[in-house]
């Protein structure tokens, strides 16, 4: 088989090389070395483009399906409501997102634990959009690698005036697209854009807010880019406590690999050297180098270096998806204690969740003494005055019926005897009286107040305190 070679990705003699003792994005004058990947071709990359526009696809859409009336997700933070998936939640069920967000946690750990950084290569919003979206513009507007490195060193001339300013137009106008379908999952389609047809003081919250987190977006996509992965996000850094010499993960097999050297060299294992592999990392590693924590598991690596080893007639794999120990010529072992105990916090988790879950009803309510004197006493009973606020979550009207328990000398007053009616998603705060005769007063005691709908599907309770004076300086007081 004749010579192979590719095309190395030229440094133009006014470009400095990154310092790679340390960051890869970072000169050895410390200053920021910029990447400009070169495209990746293989299964990996394709499946990844894929499912990143799949992701893409239900972000956006979202929004716009309903279920039971509502967006899909929908966090109404005027109403102070929860839509998601049909299930309504309201701000007093908040506290269901701890599990949720508790649950995504332990998700994440096993699925660390098994395969590694999967989710920062293939589902973070921040890979997503970068790569299947910014990058494509570039890509599209400047060329590949070569000739955007080219473009970087050229002088500002008309050409490339004009091509920066296209293309920092598309990121702008994506990034504020971004930004306002983030918004409309907490203010809904319909009322955005009524909102965004008016002039900007009449809603100048969220203009603020659109803009700021447009300007944001832009200059992450168009400027920080791979850094807010190797500087901000902490993930990388959790890695080595997550993982251990059993995780999937992409390695370089330097047993096939070492020696490297060119094709055709006496003595050469199998990688030829061409760098193809550092040229299409989005971080700008060379994963020949060991696990590093600029490695995103994007994959492109494999696909790249696949591509080289087929074209030279060599087996693929040199670079692939492995575990330390495999790297080593042993075996992955699965069922390990990390997992298992990862796997176990999840049922757990799942379980309580599940359970929480359970325990949300279609209403709610609660009851609070009054402000003022906490009773009152007349010539006839003792009365102490609360406030009942009931909260209707269906999207239909309630009625509502309050009973009283504990106590069968309390009265209620202001026709609570008739039910409450309450309208869809409403929420009514009633006056209750409870009275107690005066010779029938013995010092405090505790009573529960039921709510339950007319056709007693669910029912809330609270116990309350009736509280007045001593009985027995009452009882004084009475004597004539």
């Amino acid at each position: 088989m004749g010579q192979f070679s590719l095309p190395l990705m030229p440094v133009l003699p006014s470009s400095p090389k990154p310092n790679r003792d340390s960051v890869t994005t970072i000169l050895a004058d410390g200053s920021r070395f910029f990447l400009h990947p070169s495209d990746a071709h293989g299964w990996f990359t394709t499946a990844r483009r894929w499912s990143g526009w799949l992701l893409i696809v239900i972000y956006f859409a979202l929004p716009w399906i309903s279920v039971g009336g509502h967006p899909t997700v929908f966090f109404d933070v005027l109403e102070r409501r929860f839509h998601l998936f049909g299930q309504t939640l309201a701000f007093q069920d908040a506290w269901l997102f701890f599990f949720a967000i508790s649950g995504l946690g332990f998700t994440l750990f096993m699925v660390t634990a098994l395969l590694g950084r999967v989710w920062c290569g293939w589902a973070c919003p921040q890979t997503v959009f970068l790569d299947h979206v910014f990058r494509r513009i570039e890509r599209w507007l400047e060329g590949d690698a070569v000739e955007r490195r080219q473009l970087d060193a050229a002088p500002w001339m008309a050409g490339k005036l004009v091509r920066r300013g296209f293309k920092q137009g598309l990121f702008i106008l994506v990034s504020g697209l971004i930004a306002h379908l983030f918004a409309a999952y907490f203010i809904s389609i319909p009322r955005l854009w009524t909102m965004v047809k008016a002039t900007p003081s009449e809603h100048w919250g969220l203009f603020v807010f659109i803009s700021t987190f447009s300007l944001v977006l832009y200059f992450n996509f168009a400027w920080f880019r791979e850094q807010l992965c190797i500087v901000i996000c902490p993930y990388g850094r959790l890695q080595s406590a997550l993982i251990d010499e059993h995780s999937l993960v992409i390695g370089y097999d330097a047993k096939r690999g070492e020696p490297r050297g060119k094709l055709g060299l006496p003595g050469a294992a199998d990688c030829v050297d061409c760098n193809r592999c550092v040229q299409v990392c989005p971080t700008g590693i060379d994963i020949r180098q060991g696990l590093q924590i600029e490695c995103i598991g994007c994959a492109a690596c494999i696909d790249a270096c696949d591509e080289v080893m087929t074209k030279v007639g060599r087996p693929r794999g040199l670079v692939r998806y492995d575990s330390f120990t495999a790297f080593a010529g042993g075996v992955t072992r699965w069922l390990r204690p990390r997992t298992l105990a990862y796997a176990v916090l999840m049922l757990v988790g799942a379980a309580v969740a599940t359970w929480a879950l359970s325990t949300v009803k279609p209403a709610n309510f609660g009851i609070t003494r009054m402000t003022g004197a906490p009773y009152f006493v007349d010539a006839h009973a003792v009365r102490n005055q609360f406030l009942i606020r009931l909260v209707n979550k269906r999207d239909m009207p309630a009625h509502f019926v309050v009973i009283l328990s504990g106590a069968p000398v309390a009265v209620v007053q202001n026709g609570f005897d008739e039910g409450l009616e309450v309208a869809p998603m409403a929420e009514v705060v009633r006056p209750i009286i409870l009275q107690v005769v005066r010779k029938d007063y013995r010092g405090h005691f505790t009573l529960v107040v039921h709510v339950g709908d007319k056709a007693k599907t669910f029912e809330l309770a609270r116990e309350i305190e009736f509280i007045g004076p001593d009985a027995g300086l009452l009882k004084e007081e009475a004597k004539p």
